[in-house]
């Protein structure tokens, strides 16, 4: 079947959807937040996307620090609503029960199954949003969510954006192991090395 162009996309994939956090001023701040990526391992960082014309963007500037907490599905309509309005105009401070680690200005979301608090290491700017790469100072999360200590996907219970069509999906089963499914097809190849 041929391959149609589809024009120059930049929603094609799934996103992860969480809620960043932030502080405005003298308060706590949210928004829903897409754009995101782990960038590092060791250190461990993560880099978000933001609009340069939104709040949350002059938070992080002026703070260096901020929070990426993952709602579950039952969140969707709070996520939404957070991406909706602009702390500019709107204090969503009482939103929801806070807690905070070693930075004072990265709210996080109890509520959350998964929060992360990251302190800003550098800024790349773009045309139109900031990329803000965070070291990961820490991750909370609780034993409910956990199996074998690391979090467990399906008891947190993400959602994802997908976009154009600006839908929220649930996520599916599991399919698969990461570096390991391929192994057979590695020795079948007898291939000589041990990576891409």
């Amino acid at each position: 079947m041929a391959k149609v162009n589809i024009g120059e996309q930049t929603y094609v994939l799934p996103m992860a959807t969480t809620i960043l956090g932030s502080r405005l001023k003298d308060r706590p701040n949210f928004m829903a937040l897409g754009w995101l990526t782990r960038v590092n391992s060791k250190p461990p960082m993560l880099g978000v996307a933001v609009s340069q014309g939104h709040a949350s963007h002059r938070a992080i500037a002026e703070t260096g620090e901020f929070s990426v907490n993952f709602p579950t599905v039952a969140m969707v309509e709070i996520t939404d609503y957070v991406g909706l309005v602009s702390g500019k105009r709107v204090d969503k401070s009482e939103l929801f029960n806070l807690f905070y680690g070693e930075l004072s200005n990265a709210p996080m979301i109890s509520e959350c199954p998964l929060a992360m608090e990251c302190k800003l290491v550098k800024t790349v700017e773009l045309p139109t949003n900031s990329f803000f790469i965070g070291e990961i100072v820490g991750a909370y999360s609780e034993e409910q969510f956990l199996t074998e200590g690391v979090p467990d996907i399906k008891k947190i219970n993400p959602f994802l954006l997908t976009m154009p069509d600006n839908g929220y999906w649930s996520v599916g089963e599991l399919i698969g192991r990461a570096w390991s499914d391929g192994e057979s097809m590695r020795k079948r190849i007898k291939r000589t090395d041990t990576g891409p």
